[in-house]
């Protein structure tokens, strides 16, 4: 699916990517936003990462909580890190990207990840980018290109995770 994707839609992705990239300490600052987001609309993936059900991720009291602190810090800067990854490689790449999906995705069966949290991790990605990028850069033919693009990374991760499970039954 990957390799579907025309050049106009990866480059307008890369390049909104990279304004992102200029933020200073932009690992954090859109990370966190994701984090909070997406623990938000998917409460049972709190869980995953082993925080309480209960937790609110927007409340003052959890932002002062070193343990939160640090797993957030680590989330989000693995996760930015595989956008990174991942769309440095689109385009030349697309077959090892492909792969390397695949079996990311079965990783993340071993890690209790769901997949119907793919949806709501790219909604809550779309929006943050549309809330951090100006406009005139988040147009919405830029919108729908990250939909496409972000559709068909997470395509490959869901087909890994349900060819693990299928080895599994």
């Amino acid at each position: 699916m990957v390799a579907d994707m025309s050049y106009k839609t990866v480059s307008n992705v890369i390049e909104s990517w990279e304004m992102i990239r200029r933020i200073p300490n932009y690992e954090q600052v859109v990370g966190l936003q994701l984090f909070q987001q997406f623990f938000s609309k998917e409460p049972t993936a709190k869980v995953v990462l082993g925080f309480p059900l209960e937790m609110d991720p927007r409340a003052p009291d959890t932002m002062k909580n070193p343990r939160f602190i640090k797993k957030a810090k680590w989330f989000v800067k693995v996760f930015v890190q595989m956008i990174d990854k991942a769309l440095d490689m689109l385009g030349p790449d697309t077959e090892l990207l492909t792969d390397m999906l695949l079996e990311l995705g079965k990783r993340h069966v071993r890690y209790g990840v769901k997949p119907e949290y793919f949806p709501s991790l790219g909604k809550v990605l779309i929006d943050v980018l549309g809330d951090t990028l100006d406009a005139s850069v988040f147009t919405p033919t830029v919108k729908n290109d990250w939909i496409e693009v972000y559709g068909a990374l997470s395509y490959d991760m869901i087909r890994g995770q349900k060819m693990l499970l299928q080895q599994q039954s």
